[in-house]
């Protein structure tokens, strides 16, 4: 299980392995939004085999995590295998500055026909 925001260190507790009687779960107070890069043409037919870059520096960027979906290593390059390509997670102070995190990663993300939406969270913006 990835939870960018759970601290606990027994994630087998979150998913009810365990009696989870007496047990602290504990989340981290920041906010977290993720952003689909997905294939031209997803969810109807689209291309694979195309050449990704930037997921390295993306990933880098402060409190930004790059999930992998549809991708493959082929030669030693990074590239699409289907049509949810990555997930750009990042956490924020707030809802805004997370969506401007992930943004701000996925806007290093590129292949050709990536589409992701850009109107992820902002219905949240401003809500407590």
């Amino acid at each position: 299980m990835v939870s960018p925001r759970k601290t606990s260190r027994d994630w087998r507790r979150s998913l009810g392995s365990f009696p989870t009687a007496g047990a602290a779960l504990a989340w981290r107070r920041e906010a977290s939004v993720c952003v689909v890069a997905a294939s031209g043409g997803y969810p109807g037919p689209y291309d694979t085999g195309l050449t990704i870059t930037g997921v390295e520096e993306a990933g880098r960027l402060l409190g930004v995590t790059v999930f992998h979906a549809g991708t493959a290593r082929r030669d030693g390059v990074l590239v699409t295998a289907g049509g949810r390509v990555l997930g750009v997670q990042a956490l924020g102070e707030d809802i805004a500055s997370a969506i401007a995190r992930a943004y701000a990663a996925m806007d290093r993300i590129a292949f050709s026909g990536m589409h992701a939406r850009r109107d992820i969270g902002r219905r949240a913006v401003g809500r407590p």
